[in-house]
């Protein structure tokens, strides 16, 4: 049967009314996905399914908040037990008191937890405690890394062209959007990432101003960037030495690359960490991390955080189920993800070589993104900005889906493998690879 999303269609014409971009989130729309996205009705394990139908492997898994796959039992029976007995009671709860403390198993530094909504909540909370803590106002961020939609932090976060960035040794800070506080980026300072030597140099043109530098662990808003060989303990060592806090977002890289993260997997020692996405398996949970002597200034009276649904009853019950079934068996579950990681990933070099196609597969464990560039590899952002062909990312992925197989069509974000990904699902996600391939150059001829 002929591929067809007539019904998706439909449905987005009705939306034009309704809702903005068809969703309420711009990078659901028709911007990445041309002129209409399509609208999906359920899924199950590896596998989502559309209005129309179709069937897809998911290589997206909402945006990396589904480390189980979609629907796992276990999540299930969590989130509708804790449901049948009480949705939010905005009370202390002994459900929160046991994720806190799977997380300090888990986490390094987790000394104290705070939960939030999403990433971005987490990180604004992050952000203040770093200046009231230390009583100075600056904080710095990196290029093309993504730390939330709040004002603080807005900046230099999307591609550009690379005519607009300015030099290396100082960086054109681009606002993200209009309507921000205009004096909220005063006091933020941008530098490039991967790079000490300006880093340090950032560092002491502000003596004694920087409250905190904030950093992804692997930069996850370009596609997969991993850090340069010591460059984040480089930038540790650096905070340290100048009295300024390191918060690493592990926002995306959380319950992902290693049961305790990148700060695990780097063997990191930031005073704070924020987690989101993956932790509450598609509920909305996230947290925030660290050394007790920075997170007890969230007491009462000191730096204020409140949230009528912080610590949600249900997403705890589905962190808790999640966080168990990640770690059962001695970590199982990352290491099935790394295997079939590494397959789909060799794979896809494979495939790349064997069309001729001028591209590059960057990944760090499960997370990996395909890159159209005749590079042999993508070191940060501006090399981003100049070298990736996002447009022929864009045709791929969209070719993609009439084989069956479902990713973000930007090629700015990335994929994930989850639990619930097999072999199988590698062998027909390369089939249809060579597929979409064959019918690019088809049209082009």
């Amino acid at each position: 049967m002929a591929f067809n999303t007539e019904e998706s269609r439909q449905l987005y014409q009705r939306t034009v009314g309704a809702l903005i971009e068809a969703s309420s989130s711009s990078s659901r729309g028709p911007a990445n996905f041309g002129k209409y996205p399509i609208f999906m009705e359920r899924g199950r394990g590896s596998r989502i399914y559309d209005v129309d139908g179709n069937e897809y492997i998911d290589w997206m898994m909402a945006f990396g908040a589904l480390p189980l796959g979609h629907a796992h039992p276990e999540i299930v029976e969590a989130i509708t037990g804790a449901a049948a007995t009480g949705a939010h009671f905005a009370t202390a709860t002994p459900v929160e008191l046991e994720v806190a403390e799977l997380l300090q198993l888990m986490v390094r530094n987790a000394e104290r937890v705070r939960f939030a909504n999403t990433g971005t909540e987490a990180i604004m909370a992050a952000i203040r405690l770093a200046r009231g803590v230390t009583g100075r106002p600056k904080i710095l961020k990196f290029e093309g890394h993504y730390h939330g939609w709040h004002d603080d932090l807005l900046v230099s976060s999307n591609v550009m062209p690379v005519s607009s960035l300015g030099l290396r040794s100082d960086p054109v800070k681009i606002p993200d959007s209009s309507g921000l506080n205009r004096s909220a980026l005063d006091d933020t300072i941008v530098v490039p990432w991967n790079d000490l030597p300006v880093l340090k140099r950032a560092v002491e043109n502000h003596p004694g101003q920087i409250a905190a530098i904030i950093t992804e662990g692997i930069m996850a808003n370009m596609g997969v960037i991993p850090p340069a060989k010591g460059y984040l303990q480089g930038l540790q060592d650096l905070a340290k030495a100048n009295g300024i806090l390191f918060i690493l977002d592990e926002t995306v890289t959380g319950f992902r690359i290693a049961p305790g993260g990148c700060q695990e997997y780097y063997k990191l020692s930031p005073d704070l960490v924020t987690f989101g996405k993956a932790l509450g398996c598609g509920l909305p949970v996230a947290a925030l991390c660290g050394r007790a002597e920075v997170m007890d200034a969230l007491q009462w009276g000191g730096v204020l955080h409140y949230g009528t649904h912080n610590g949600s009853r249900i997403g705890m019950y589905a962190a808790r189920a999640n966080l168990r079934v990640l770690t059962r068996d001695n970590n199982a579950a990352f290491r099935h993800t790394y295997q079939i990681a590494e397959r789909l990933c060799e794979g896809y070099r494979y495939v790349f070589r064997k069309k001729g196609v001028a591209a590059v597969v960057q990944n760090v464990g499960p997370m990996f993104q395909l890159m159209f560039t005749d590079q042999p590899a993508i070191r940060d952002y501006r090399e981003f900005c100049q070298h990736v062909d996002r447009a022929a990312f864009q045709k791929f992925v969209l070719s993609l889906f009439e084989f069956g197989v479902y990713a973000s069509p930007s090629a700015a974000l990335h994929s994930i493998v989850t639990l619930a990904h097999t072999d199988e699902d590698v062998e027909r996600t390369l089939e249809a690879a060579e597929k979409a391939l064959d019918a690019s150059t088809e049209a082009v001829a």
